[in-house]
């Protein structure tokens, strides 16, 4: 297994199509707080900076992006659409499908978690990318690999309505069709504290509508809702 100190960055240049003139920013883009602890005579700081930068760039183009592409639609959907592309969830996917894990520069500590914790790395790390190549290219670079790895997701999200808040939707319906609040009741937590699995169950009255699996209780609840959703052909 390839030595986490030393990744072959090149690699992933290859397989994202850019090649940067700056080595060191890419470097940086992968190295987490937690590694430096570790390797205090690195002469690479962390990629928080560029993780900030990063941040507005997705959110400016994404936001360009849809736009252009739903001309009818209003701003609150729009910005649900934007939530759902740039979110942690989406990005660590994302982060996922092109190997970010291979080349993260991270403690030993660090390194073993792979649960939310490693979700949120993921999702920083895209975003110090992201940041890394609007420094190291400008714009139209930043936008392409953006477009490439991102922008397609969004059909899906807008085909299955998971750009909708489903608790605050089952919530609404509830009311409306049964005079009902929601609860949501906590069935089981599996694995380790860095890795755990919620489910959940959501009732209405002393009926379980739908139970809903998920990283934290609040994903947990969601999934529940949109399940719920669906059972009640409310969707």
């Amino acid at each position: 297994m390839m030595k986490k100190s030393t990744p072959d960055f090149a690699k992933f240049e290859a397989s994202a199509g850019i090649t940067f003139r700056n080595k060191e920013l890419l470097r940086r883009a992968f190295t987490h707080r937690s590694f430096l602890n570790e390797n205090r005579g690195s002469e690479s700081s962390h990629n928080e900076r560029l993780e900030f930068l990063g941040d507005a760039v997705l959110e400016l183009m994404v936001t360009e992006y849809l736009f252009e592409k739903y001309p009818d639609s209003n701003e609150g959907d729009l910005t649900a659409y934007r939530a759902s592309l740039v979110n942690a969830i989406t990005l660590s996917e994302v982060a996922q499908k092109i190997n970010v894990n291979d080349f993260l520069l991270l403690s030993k500590g660090e390194a073993r978690d792979t649960g939310k914790a490693r979700q949120y790395i993921l999702a920083n790390t895209m975003e110090a990318i992201i940041g890394a190549i609007y420094l190291d290219q400008g714009y139209d670079a930043a936008k392409y690999f953006i477009s490439k790895n991102l922008f397609h997701l969004i059909d899906r999200i807008v085909q299955e309505k998971t750009w909708i808040d489903a608790k605050s939707l089952f919530q609404e319906k509830a009311q409306e069709k049964e005079s009902l609040t929601p609860q949501y009741k906590s069935l089981k937590e599996e694995g380790p504290d860095h890795d755990k699995k919620f489910t959940v169950g959501v009732y209405l009255d002393k009926e379980l509508v739908a139970e809903g699996d998920g990283m934290s209780k609040q994903e947990a609840e969601q999934v529940a809702a949109r399940k719920a959703l669906e059972a009640k052909k409310w969707l």
